[in-house]
């Protein structure tokens, strides 16, 4: 059987909000805003801040420049640039091995959801939340935001899709199951 057929797109809807599970590139989906896992200086890393900068360009980067920083949990809007979305939310969020970092990463979650709510977004797609480079254990980003979600969700919002989407097969099957019973 194909990598494909394990990461066929799950969808199930919560209220009137269609919450979908993709193999995909983040920075090429055609979303209102996609979540990026930021550092505290806003200094745009490797993995999709790569991306960020090659596909969108300059004006990303100067954006982030006049903010200057974030603290853990903040995050910030941007444009973006000339990418297929309108904006990117940067959220500063947990590191491995911080402690209380499942309180962290609920807070960059909820700060997250908020500023959607509150610039009108219909669409957001996010990656699974500091699992790479910042050594978030993987049950823990799940659980987090599954949870953080369907409560955002049944407490009224503007979102019509959120989008979490991974890039590997490990990430997706970790999703898989928790998506498709909401």
């Amino acid at each position: 059987m194909s990598i494909a057929a394990f990461t066929k797109p799950v969808e199930t809807k919560v209220g009137s909000t269609k919450v979908k599970l993709l193999r995909e590139d983040l920075t090429a989906l055609k979303v209102d805003a996609f979540v990026y896992y930021a550092r505290e200086n806003l200094d745009i890393g490797t993995g999709y801040g790569t991306a960020i900068q090659m596909r969108g360009g300059l004006e990303v980067k100067k954006e982030l420049e006049k903010i200057g920083s974030i603290r853990m949990g903040e995050c910030v809007i941007t444009t973006a640039g000339m990418m297929n979305c309108e904006h990117i939310i940067h959220v500063c969020g947990p590191k491995f091995l911080e402690p209380d970092i499942e309180k962290k990463l609920r807070t960059c979650m909820e700060n997250v959801l908020k500023t959607a709510k509150k610039n009108g977004l219909k669409t957001l797609a996010l990656p699974p939340m500091g699992t790479g480079f910042y050594g978030v254990p993987l049950p823990v980003c799940v659980s987090v935001m599954i949870d953080t979600i369907t409560q955002h969700i049944r407490g009224g919002t503007t979102l019509e899709e959120i989008i979490i989407c991974v890039v590997d097969k490990r990430d997706f099957n970790a999703f898989k199951e928790k998506v498709a019973n909401l």
